[in-house]
């Protein structure tokens, strides 16, 4: 889900959904609408009239309702984000170690996030496109995020060298997949274990090989 903002009725952009709280209202309302009636039947006007809005209103900060998804789901990727780096900073002291203890932190926390598990759990096809064809803007902020964790990384020796995008974008396949397809082996590998798993193959993959370790 790209999100792409539409221009005002003046010609100029709108606000940012950050810094614009009529935005924000109507992202809550949105979130609001999926959570009772879920994906399939949400219109922008469906969130509009629970915001309390004019239509014209928030046409003019979204042109479709898949623009507003991808905002929405971008506001809360970064709400899992920012509450999982406090507490993988806890953890460790070096890069590698913060890196694998949030990637983990983020899966047991997109699983226990309402709007989340609620797409993941009844509508996953909504997410197909960007499971297997295209990067949404929320991946891109999570990849951007992690490629500045596997920096820090490399920069104190925890992290193996290679180039900070690849190696972002292999994490992002395995916490994407597990977060995703967890139903396929909750047979054996209930959340506590699939996360220590995630977290044994994260180690493995980023940690350097003998000699590559930092002086």
């Amino acid at each position: 889900m790209v999100s792409i903002s539409n221009e005002g009725e003046d010609g100029t952009p709108p606000e940012e959904p950050a810094t614009d709280p009529i935005a924000q209202n109507l992202l809550d309302a949105a979130h609001a609408c999926i959570a009772t009636f879920g994906l399939r039947r949400l219109t922008l006007t469906d969130v509009a009239r629970r915001a309390g809005v004019s239509r014209p209103t928030i046409y003019r900060r979204w042109r479709d309702i898949d623009t507003l998804l991808g905002d929405l789901l971008t506001r809360e990727l970064r709400t899992v984000l920012l509450a999982a780096a406090p507490r993988a900073a806890a953890e460790g002291h070096d890069g590698r170690t913060r890196l694998v203890a949030g990637a983990a932190r983020v899966l047991t926390d997109l699983r226990a996030h309402p709007l989340m598990a609620r797409i993941l759990d009844t509508e996953p096809e909504t997410l197909v496109t960007y499971t297997f064809q295209r990067l949404g803007s929320s991946q891109r902020h999570a990849l951007a995020f992690t490629e500045e964790q596997i920096r820090a990384g490399q920069a104190d020796g925890s992290v193996r060298p290679g180039e900070p995008a690849e190696l972002a974008r292999m994490v992002l396949l395995l916490v994407q997949t597990a977060a995703q397809s967890w139903r396929l082996v909750d047979d054996v590998l209930p959340l506590s274990r699939l996360t220590a798993e995630l977290r044994h193959m994260l180690d493995a993959y980023l940690r350097p090989a003998p000699g590559q370790e930092a002086p």
